[in-house]
């Protein structure tokens, strides 16, 4: 079967989208494994020692749970475990996916009340401790934030969220979802005092969609027990006992949780903080090509740069689509199309999972080959700035 049906072009493509990124041979190696029984004691002790190690990418002593299912069943999951009908969720209008989040929490019967930005910078701190402030009914009963907003480029300085709850003296919940950033962007679920973290398989883990995550802390579980919202699927207490001696309470996703040990490894064995530096100087390459070009970044705030991706607008009267389209066509190469407001006016470029210095090169050459071939205004060059600072010259 051809999977794909775009104009071929010599070369393995180029995938440089935000995710799903791509995945490492080591990972496909890993996945290639026949089948287990998930009864069989074989799987107990493999899934005993993974959820142990799990738990180091997070940066958690607690329990990670982990769902079959893409990021937005780990949304579902931190709502319907900890909320009951009619609370109220203070959430922070970064972007296109914390609109979604928000849109699903008024399906499931809940009150979300917006903190809104201008889609060019993270979560407000100030503006939320002042809204926690005012709640002196303590009606809002969690502060729901992306880390890593992947419409935007726009990274959330979770502590700083944290201070500001803490400030305002609120026992709010306070719920991330790291999607976009786990494992490429500094993240510290107990240190910052997150009370669940969010997460998917097919970003910074290295691997293809189809798991997601749910770092869970004692206050969390505690509030799961006076929650209200239905829950069967997603409910963590099955998932808990099961997990106790290494099983899950349903078939699990065998051959992708082998893949999961495989990119953990891969994480811990780089170390994280050496993985964390390797993206922020990819990504400050990648922001130096796009000055250099002429091009302005989605993000306006230096404090919020993602190290998982860059979001550029394009021009007045120039396609971010068709500059998209032109670099598949004729390179080879998929880029990040622009979600909600920002639709044909950005292109995004994700920089995050195994990815190194000449897959950059590579990636930016690329977006420099397109913006000549579509006609869009730049300054040649831009390939050139972001090695000059991979070689320490800049």
């Amino acid at each position: 079967m051809a999977y794909y049906e775009s104009k071929p072009v010599a070369g393995r493509h180029f995938l440089q989208i935000p995710g799903p990124t791509n995945v490492p041979d080591r990972v496909l190696r890993a996945m290639d494994n026949p089948t287990m029984d998930h009864r069989g004691p074989d799987f107990g002790r493999f899934g005993k020692q993974l959820l142990e190690k799990i738990r180091a990418v997070f940066k958690t002593e607690g329990p990670v749970v982990i769902y079959p299912a893409s990021g937005t069943g780990a949304w579902e999951a931190a709502l319907a475990n900890t909320l009951s009908p009619g609370d109220r969720v203070l959430m922070c209008e970064t972007g296109w996916f914390a609109h979604l989040w928000r849109e699903m929490a008024g399906r499931l019967g809940l009150e979300a009340q917006f903190v809104e930005t201008d889609w060019r910078r993270g979560a407000d701190a100030a503006g939320i401790e002042a809204a926690l402030r005012e709640d002196k009914a303590h009606a809002i009963k969690a502060v729901a934030v992306v880390h890593n907003e992947t419409s935007t480029g726009a990274t959330s300085r979770i502590d700083e969220v944290r201070r500001a709850i803490d400030a305002a003296g609120h026992p709010a919940l306070l719920l991330v979802d790291t999607i976009s950033s786990l494992g490429s962007i500094d993240y510290r679920h107990d240190e910052w005092g997150v009370d669940v973290t969010v997460a998917g398989s097919q970003k910074g883990l290295m691997l293809p969609p189809g798991l997601s995550f749910n770092a869970v802390s004692q206050k969390a579980l505690r509030a799961a027990e006076a929650a209200t919202l239905p829950r069967s699927f997603w409910d963590w207490r099955p998932m808990l006992k099961a997990n106790e001696t290494g099983y899950f309470p349903y078939t699990p996703a065998t051959n992708l949780l082998y893949g999961l040990d495989a990119a953990t490894d891969m994480l811990l064995e780089e170390g994280l903080e050496n993985v964390f530096a390797r993206h922020d100087r990819f990504a400050e390459a990648t922001r130096r090509a796009v000055r250099h070009w002429g091009l302005e970044i989605q993000c306006e705030e230096p404090r919020h740069y993602s190290s998982s991706l860059t979001a550029v607008r394009v021009p007045e009267g120039h396609s971010a689509d068709g500059l998209r389209r032109t670099i598949l066509e004729r390179f080879n190469m998929s880029l990040g199309n622009g979600l909600g407001r920002l639709g044909d006016r950005v292109f995004r470029i994700g920089h995050l999972g195994d990815f190194g210095p000449l897959s950059l090169v590579g990636t930016l050459g690329g977006v420099e080959m397109g913006l000549a071939a579509a006609g869009v205004p730049h300054k040649p060059g831009g390939v050139q700035a972001a090695m000059a600072y991979l070689n320490g010259n800049a």
